[in-house]
């Protein structure tokens, strides 16, 4: 499978600890380089950033398309990584874009794009009995500063039979 990801998954996964459940579902994980920069150049992100460049697995990408990037930057107001996950996914032909931004998402499905989320990766590690429980997950993304909202919670603990 040809995956490639844009920041919030992977910095989502870094911050609770199971950035290795990529390497584990899907092999190899291409990074547009602009998505990398974002991963590694945030002072407050030292630990993280540590952790990224030194998993094997994470590969970095230049992006040839620059035009369609501009595009996806100017006209529908997207961030660098989004706007070159997209065009990467999509140059590729990858099998699945990695991505949470609700704009982006819908951009990339709009394109014809298979797309998933963190909250969709910890769906499937848990389908795959990869992960135990996902509750403590999510309740550790929330702690970390990611939003969820309790709609989504609730839907997604549903999904897995954890709902009280």
């Amino acid at each position: 499978m040809l995956i490639v990801a844009d920041t919030t998954p992977i910095i989502s996964l870094v911050k609770i600890g199971l950035l290795e459940l990529l390497n584990s579902m899907y092999g190899e994980v291409i990074l547009p380089e602009a998505v990398y920069n974002e991963l590694i150049s945030n002072p407050s992100m030292n630990n993280e950033a540590e952790i990224i460049k030194e998993s094997k697995f994470l590969k970095v990408m230049r992006i040839q398309n620059e035009f369609a990037v501009k595009i996806l930057q100017k006209q529908l107001n997207l961030g660098a990584g989004e706007s070159e996950a997209i065009v990467l996914t999509d140059t590729l032909k990858a099998d699945l874009l990695l991505i949470d931004e609700r704009k982006a998402r819908g951009i990339a499905k709009n394109m014809g794009i298979n797309i998933t989320g963190t909250l969709g990766i910890l769906v499937d590690a848990k389908r795959q009995n990869l992960i135990d429980q996902l509750r403590p997950l999510l309740d550790n993304l929330i702690n970390n500063n990611i939003r969820i909202s309790e709609k989504l919670y609730n839907d997604v603990l549903a999904l897995v039979n954890e709902k009280e």
